[in-house]
């Protein structure tokens, strides 16, 4: 087959313990999972789910990029699932026989532009898509793990603890999340479903230090880069 211009490599994260990688397709994420304060408004009585590219995923570690068009670049930090078996209008009963497995990543947010877009209804996309918005560590295989994971997400900023949460404490169980998505359209070996992040979600500034994780998934260590310059130039 003749292409126009080489493809971009595929998208994969690195499987604990294997020299195997998982190649990533689409990436789902899911809105307000958690209970939040009552400031930010009620919860959804439906899954809010949005998108972010493949190839927007980066592996856990190094600098983090600071985004251009912000003054609000926020963290929060999710449990991720990887899909391993597709399928349609799946009970939620046989959703979990669909995982392969489980990371730890960063929905990453340029807040301001998100809460603008909220204001006028617009969608989240320009809030949500940018380079390197979703760092995630390997992934850990579920045959690894004992189900129901009895686990805690954190993050930590510079040694200071800005999120905590059980992963019990979701509004969604996975499987339901699984099963609510699997309506909507047909999932697909590779998909990655991000599952909320618990409060305390608050701006980075550059030179911070992340230090976040899920206990018996994985931990990620990120520094935030510097911001990128913005150069103007003027028509004649």
């Amino acid at each position: 087959m003749s292409y126009l211009f080489n493809p971009p490599p595929t998208v994969s994260l690195p499987i604990h313990g294997s020299a195997t990688r998982f190649p990533v397709g689409r990436v789902f994420c899911l809105g307000r999972n958690y209970p939040w304060p009552e400031s930010f408004g009620p919860a959804p009585s439906e899954p809010v789910f949005f998108m972010k590219p493949a190839c927007n995923i980066v592996q856990a570690t190094g600098e983090l990029p600071f985004p251009p068009q912000t003054d609000e670049f926020c963290h929060e930090i999710e449990l991720v699932v990887a899909i391993g078996e597709g399928g349609a209008d799946i009970a939620s009963e046989q959703a979990l026989a669909h995982v392969y497995g489980f990371a730890a990543g960063l929905d990453l947010t340029r807040r301001d532009r998100q809460r603008q877009a909220k204001a006028e209804g617009l969608p989240w996309e320009g809030a949500k898509v940018f380079e390197a918005s979703a760092p995630m560590t390997a992934i850990v295989p579920a045959s690894q793990c004992t189900w129901p994971l009895d686990a805690s997400l954190w993050l930590q900023v510079n040694g200071q603890e800005r999120q905590r949460a059980h992963l019990s404490q979701q509004t969604w169980p996975l499987a339901e999340v699984i099963s609510r998505l699997s309506r909507l359209l047909p999932l697909r070996p590779g998909d990655l479903i991000m599952t909320g992040s618990p409060p305390g979600v608050a701006p980075l500034n550059p030179g911070d230090v992340i230090h976040a994780g899920i206990d018996g998934i994985g931990e990620l260590h990120l520094q935030v880069g510097a911001r990128a310059s913005v150069s103007r130039t003027h028509a004649a």
